[in-house]
C-alpha cells in the first residue's frame, strides 16, 4: 500500500484540524492538497482556546510564538456561582510546571490560525492550499483514492494516496463512507453574544470564567480580536421560549447581558449568533487509505474549549500514520489512529464535556451545592488541583494515548 519517500495527500477541510494536519504533513516532505469549500475563511466567532498539550503540538510545528503574539495568555481559568456572584474557585496553570512549559492557555481565534498556516502550507514545493474547492466524491482502490473536487460549476478529479476527511460536522466523506455518527444533539442551542464590554474591569474576572447557575448558566471569556483590542464573548443556552430570531432580538440581547452585568450596554455588542450543539463520536476513524479526523469525527459542546483541541491532536496523530503508511506499515498498525483518538475521545472528550455542562446547568440544590463544593476543594489541595488541570490541559490524554497500541 506504501510509497517509497514521497506520497501525496489530500486533505478536505480548511478549519482548524486540517491546515495543522496540512502543515505537519508538508514539513514531514508529503506533497499535500489541502481544499476548502469556502472562498473566504470564516472568521465567525468559533473556538479560540488552546491548552498546554496543544501549545506543546504548535511548539512543535515550529510557529508556537507566532500563535502566542495574536492571542491572549491566560494563566488561571475561574469558577463562579452566578446566583450569589461569587467566585467558588481559582485554577492556576502554574501548577503544571514540571509537566509542561506552557503553564497556561493562550485564546487565540481559529480563523488566525487558519490565515497563519495557509502560507506556510502554500510555501512547501509540490504543496497547495485552496480555497472555493469542495470535495464531493471519493473512491478507492488498493493502490489510491480518486477525489472528485467542485470549483465552481466544474468537476474533477485529484488522485492521491491518501485522503483525511477534516471536512467539519457535516463531512461529506464520512457520509459517502456511510459511518454512523453515534450521539445525540442537545435540544438547548448556545447563544454566543460578544462585546467588548470590559467583565474583568467591572466583575474582577479574568479572561476564562465558568458561571454556574441554578436557573441559567453562562461562560464569559476574552479573546484578543482582530484588532488586538479585546473582545469578550459571553455563551448561555437558548431559552426554549424563544425562536432563534427571538433570541438574538436586540430586547432579549439586553436582557441576557444585564443578567451577567448591570453595566452592560447593548452599544458594547458588536456580534451574535446562535450554535447547535451536539455530542457526537463517528463509529469508525479509518476506511482504507480515508481517515477522519476533527469534526468530521467527532463533536462535542464547547465547554472547557476541548474540541479544537482534540482535533488538532487528531491531526498529530494522523500525521505520524501516515508517515507509517509511507513506510509500508501493516494494517493493525494504521488502525492504531482509530484505537488511540476514538478511544481518547470517548474517555476524555466526551465524558469530560458532558460532565462540564452538568456541573454548570445543576439545578437541584443539594447536588449544585456539592459541585461547587468539590470545586473548592480542588482549589485547595494541591494534588487534586494539579489532577484537575492535568485532564483539562488534555495532558492526560496525549499520556494516556501513548499507552495506547
Amino acid at each position: 500500500m506504501a510509497m517509497a519517500g514521497g506520497g501525496h495527500v489530500v486533505i478536505s477541510g480548511g478549519g482548524p484540524t486540517g491546515v495543522v494536519a496540512a502543515l505537519a504533513c508538508a514539513q514531514r516532505g508529503f506533497r499535500v492538497t489541502l481544499l476548502e469549500s469556502a472562498r473566504e475563511i470564516d472568521d465567525n466567532p468559533r473556538a479560540a482556546t488552546t491548552h498546554p498539550s496543544t501549545l506543546e503540538y504548535i511548539d512543535r510545528l515550529g510557529f508556537a510564538d507566532e500563535f502566542i503574539a495574536k492571542g491572549l495568555v491566560c494563566r488561571y481559568f475561574q469558577f463562579w456561582d452566578r446566583d450569589t456572584q461569587t467566585r467558588v474557585a481559582q485554577f492556576d496553570h502554574e501548577i503544571l510546571r514540571d509537566e509542561t512549559k506552557f503553564t497556561f492557555a493562550v485564546q487565540t481565534e481559529q480563523h488566525k490560525l487558519v490565515q497563519m498556516l495557509l502560507p506556510k502550507i502554500a510555501a512547501f514545493p509540490g504543496c497547495t492550499a485552496e480555497l472555493g474547492a469542495e470535495v464531493v466524491g471519493a473512491v478507492q482502490d488498493a493502490g489510491k483514492v480518486t477525489v472528485t473536487v467542485r470549483r465552481g460549476g466544474e468537476l474533477s478529479d485529484i488522485d492521491c494516496d491518501w485522503l483525511v476527511a477534516a471536512d467539519g460536522g457535516r463531512s461529506t466523506i464520512r457520509k459517502l463512507l456511510d459511518i454512523p455518527f453515534e450521539g445525540f444533539t442537545f435540544p438547548e442551542r448556545f447563544t454566543v453574544l460578544t462585546t467588548v464590554h470590559d467583565f474583568e474591569r467591572s466583575l474582577g474576572c479574568c479572561y476564562r470564567n465558568y458561571l454556574a447557575g441554578s436557573e441559567e448558566w453562562a461562560m464569559i471569556f476574552k479573546v484578543a480580536g482582530d484588532d488586538m483590542k479585546g473582545r469578550w464573548r459571553a455563551v448561555m443556552p437558548t431559552r426554549e421560549s424563544e425562536s432563534d430570531e427571538q433570541a438574538l432580538a436586540d430586547d432579549s440581547v439586553i436582557g441576557r447581558m444585564l443578567g451577567l452585568d448591570r453595566s452592560c450596554t447593548l452599544d458594547d455588542v458588536v456580534h451574535r449568533k446562535i450554535y447547535n450543539v451536539h455530542q457526537r463520536i463517528a463509529a469508525k476513524f479509518r476506511v482504507g487509505r480515508i481517515y477522519l479526523a476533527g469534526d468530521a469525527s467527532h463533536l462535542n459542546n464547547p465547554i472547557g474549549g476541548l474540541g479544537l483541541n482534540c482535533g488538532i491532536h487528531d491531526a498529530m496523530e494522523l500525521v505520524d500514520t501516515l508517515e507509517a503508511a509511507r513506510a509500508g506499515a501493516g494494517e493493525d498498525r494504521l488502525d492504531r489512529y482509530e484505537r488511540r483518538r476514538r478511544t481518547l475521545n470517548a474517555e476524555f472528550i466526551q465524558e469530560q464535556t458532558i460532565n462540564n455542562k452538568k456541573r454548570l446547568e445543576e439545578k437541584d440544590p443539594a447536588a449544585r451545592q456539592r459541585r461547587l463544593d468539590e470545586l473548592r476543594a480542588t482549589e485547595a489541595d494541591p494534588a487534586k488541583q494539579k489532577a484537575f488541570l492535568m485532564r483539562s490541559s488534555l495532558i492526560a490524554s496525549v499520556r494516556r494515548a501513548a499507552t495506547i497500541d
